[in-house]
């Protein structure tokens, strides 16, 4: 029997489709245009073909012909669509130009015509324009022969380290499941988080002093089962390496207790940084804040410092065998940019159970 096959558009360096993958699912093709990312990808999925081109100048025979298959043979397609254009801190322009990324996700959709389509954004284009928006998005993939569900989901109520809320339409194919809608998975971890410890705490042997290369070895044994699980396929330590700061900045990042921020600073420093995340610590009790894409403005729960590479991409729950390419800034921006992989894995799980039948 063969493997479920999916493309996973605006892939990134490949949260999204390393879930997929610990689900059993076959990567086919990744479509992206950031040059780092992709190689990322490619290293980690050696086995999928790759399209480092912006999806705006490709066609649906473009795809197939990539990814070696037909129309028919397509199990489903991923992929978030950049937000911009939704976003709540945007102006919520619903015909916003930059929405055509989003437009051509839906018509690789509606010409592949896949058994199943999982898109996923930003939770604030459910409430944009009064519901407008997520009525248009529903309307776009019905339109084009599809079942769709959709709900806001909560990472940290699926194992990931991390309360990140993003939204996920999923479309079954009218003429494969009939009037089927997708339900989602029951959350797993919805009364027993896992923390900000609990994904790092073995990670915890490296200094604001040094600077380790991007290749080094554990120091500590793992200390929980989802450390564990994440060592699992892994004899090397990669991407932990340290941020430098100046001596100023690791003063004022030593005033903050675990689970702080800038209202624990002196007041005349509560302008050293313009933003309101400034200054702010993980709590070493819960599950991280969401993962950004490198500010240096969140700090590790003990360390004066900014979380290595791989410290994020462990709250993000991406295995330690999975390897981040670019430079330091690049890696921390491509963690940031992705799906968490465990989230993924859950959905995608589920998906097969449809699939299957």
């Amino acid at each position: 029997m063969r493997k479920c096959n999916f493309i996973d558009l605006f892939c990134g360096c490949g949260g999204f489709t390393q879930g997929f993958k610990q689900a059993g699912y076959c990567p086919i093709l990744g479509v992206d245009m950031w040059q780092d990312a992709t190689k990322t990808y490619k290293y980690n999925f050696p086995e999928s073909a790759l399209i480092n081109e912006d999806v705006t100048k490709l066609t649906s025979k473009d795809l197939l012909d990539a990814s070696g298959m037909v129309a028919n043979d397509i199990d489903v397609i991923i992929g978030g669509p950049p937000c911009q254009g939704f976003s709540i801190s945007g102006k919520r322009m619903i015909d916003d130009p930059r929405n055509i990324l989003y437009k051509s996700f839906v018509q690789f959709v509606g010409e592949i015509r896949p058994k199943v389509f999982v898109m996923e954004n930003v939770p604030g284009l459910v409430s944009m324009a009064k519901g407008t928006v997520k009525d248009a998005v529903i309307e776009d993939f019905s339109l084009r022969g599809y079942n769709v569900s959709w709900k806001i989901l909560a990472a940290d109520d699926y194992g990931v380290p991390q309360h990140r809320r993003r939204v996920f339409f999923i479309g079954l194919n009218k003429d494969v499941f009939g009037d089927t809608c997708f339900k989602f998975p029951v959350e797993t971890t919805k009364h027993k988080k896992i923390t900000c410890k609990d994904a790092i705490s073995d990670l915890d042997f490296i200094s604001d002093k040094e600077a380790l290369s991007d290749e080094s070895s554990y120091c500590l044994p793992p200390q929980t089962e989802y450390q564990k699980l994440m060592r699992e396929n892994s004899n090397v330590l990669w991407n932990h390496v340290a941020t430098i700061h100046n001596d100023k900045t690791k003063e004022i990042i030593a005033m903050v207790p675990d689970g702080g921020n800038y209202l624990d600073l002196p007041q005349e420093l509560w302008s050293t940084r313009k933003v309101h995340i400034a200054w702010t610590r993980m709590d070493s009790s819960k599950p991280c804040f969401t993962i950004d894409t490198g500010h240096n403005h969140h700090f590790h729960y003990k360390e004066n410092r900014v979380p290595t590479a791989r410290e994020s991409a462990r709250i993000q729950s991406f295995p330690d065998d999975f390897r981040f390419l670019g430079i330091k800034t690049s890696q921390l921006k491509q963690v940031g940019n992705a799906v968490p992989p465990l989230l993924s894995e859950a959905l995608a799980t589920e998906i097969l159970k449809y699939i299957g039948n």
